[in-house]
């Protein structure tokens, strides 16, 4: 018989919901969230070069323009949890629906430059609220044996949203005649690319109306019998309800509302656990990915793709995202977190480093050799493969579960902004360093991917079926 030490007396591990189905809708819902990350983050890749050519402006003043709204994303992630834990996590959701419909419109009808960096951090700050909501609160209503599969539903909404936002620039390019400033509705057809938003900004507040809060939550504002009953929505009647609302107050009554204070301690300012959330955020970031989604089309482009044919490249690299999402959500909880980390580390290394080999060749008569073409643009896919199905995933999901109980919600928040911190360090850059040196700026990310490798295998412990109750 297992000792209560090994397993949780409610039976919670092994709980098998009747209706996964209910489950399964709760997660998706709350992961479309993680569909206006996605589509947000993507869309302007199909207004790069519209916006350069109408405000003429360098690739400096650019790069700003579209890095800004991760300053917005870094504030939301590092304030969400807290909003989250005073007002719920519903009506989080909420909010960010609403500031993401707002900045839909503003960033679709700017009168200048600088409104429209105002609406891409309004809007940032509802992606970085979403960044976190929505990891959290799939951790906290999924069942522990299917939270890493509900967990990965996360990236891929993600995913999905870049997907449908290249294909709908790709559409409306075409459809404008293969001109980012041609007219559609009235307007060019790069500011009709960041309107379309305005459809899953509402859908998703339409859906937050739909699922349940939190049982962790209501239990912290005393709604005792709302949270059984959610509970045995979730997880299922076999599972002695009684005894799960008593393990999380347990949990809940050894612990205080955590705050950026708990987080200090060690011998580097953090604790040991933070750092390692921060590390899993900036590693993420640092191979580079969201050059691969915020500029492909002006990178094919540099290397003499015509930009139809660049919006399409865009396109099926996302497909491929999809696909390697897929494969990680099949085995993230089979094989587990940490083994899925070091083989995207590996395959992401090797994408990079041929990358990086294939621009290191100059042009010829404006495009790359035919062999060095051929190499980057299989790279490429390959690079953003072996992201997909490893550390795309594995990021959202560990941090939703790796942090003890007490310091979950500050701990999150802190990782989710060095996260966004990074992504706006390489975003920022990559124009600049591109003009510098387009291979040597693949050499630094394949410096990253290749040090992920030690940092996991000596830093990261494995999650896999454990409840969250169980983190410290």
């Amino acid at each position: 018989m297992t000792s209560t030490a090994q397993a949780p007396q409610s039976g919670a591990r092994s709980a098998h919901p009747e209706h996964l189905g209910h489950v399964i809708f709760i997660a998706a819902a709350a992961a479309m969230g993680g569909f206006l990350f996605g589509y947000d983050s993507s869309v302007i890749n199909g207004a790069v070069e519209a916006i350069r050519d109408r405000y003429d402006i360098g690739s400096a003043a650019l790069a700003q323009v579209i890095a800004i709204a991760l300053i917005g994303c870094a504030v939301g992630a590092a304030t969400a949890g807290r909003i989250a834990d005073r007002i719920g996590r519903i009506r989080c959701m909420q909010i960010a629906a609403v500031l993401f419909t707002i900045s839909a419109v503003g960033s679709a009808l700017p009168f200048a430059l600088w409104d429209l960096a105002f609406w891409r951090i309004v809007g940032g700050f509802a992606i970085g609220m979403a960044s976190v909501i929505g990891p959290a609160y799939i951790a906290e209503v999924a069942p522990p044996a299917y939270r890493g599969r509900l967990g990965s539903f996360q990236q891929a909404a993600i995913v999905v949203g870049i997907a449908i936002s290249q294909l709908v620039n790709w559409g409306l390019l075409n459809a404008a005649g293969g001109d980012q400033r041609g007219k559609l509705m009235g307007i060019e057809a790069w500011q009709v690319m960041l309107g379309v938003m305005v459809v899953p900004a509402v859908l998703y507040g339409l859906l937050s109306l739909a699922i349940p809060e939190s049982p962790r939550f209501l239990l912290s504002v005393g709604k005792r019998e709302r949270a059984k009953e959610i509970l045995a929505e979730v997880e299922g009647t076999g599972v002695d309800l009684d005894a799960r609302v008593t393990e999380i107050e347990h949990a809940m009554k050894s612990e205080h509302k955590s705050s950026f204070k708990d987080l200090l301690g060690g011998s580097f300012f953090f604790r040991p656990i933070v750092w390692v959330g921060i590390g899993l955020s900036v590693f993420q970031q640092f191979v580079g990915i969201n050059v691969a989604f915020y500029y492909s089309s002006t990178l094919w482009q540099s290397v003499g793709v015509d930009p139809s044919d660049s919006f399409f490249y865009s396109f099926t690299t996302s497909i491929i995202n999809i696909v390697g999402t897929v494969i990680a959500m099949i085995f993230v909880d089979r094989i587990g977190r940490r083994p899925l980390a070091l083989i995207g580390s590996v395959g992401m290394a090797v994408g990079l480093a041929l990358e990086a080999w294939a621009f290191s060749y100059h042009l010829v008569d404006g495009k790359l050799p035919s062999t060095q073409g051929w190499v980057a643009l299989v790279a490429a896919h390959v690079f953003v493969l072996f992201f997909a199905l490893s550390w795309g995933v594995v990021v959202w999901v560990m941090l939703g579960e790796m942090f003890p109980n007490k310091i979950r919600a500050a701990a999150l928040g802190v990782a989710a902004a060095a996260q966004w911190i990074a992504n706006w360090a390489i975003t920022a850059s990559f124009p600049s360093l591109a003009d510098w040196n387009l291979s040597g700026t693949y050499v630094i990310y394949t410096v990253f991917a290749a040090l992920s490798i030690p940092f996991v295998l000596k830093f990261v412990k494995e999650t896999k079926g454990k409840s969250l109750e169980e983190m410290g």
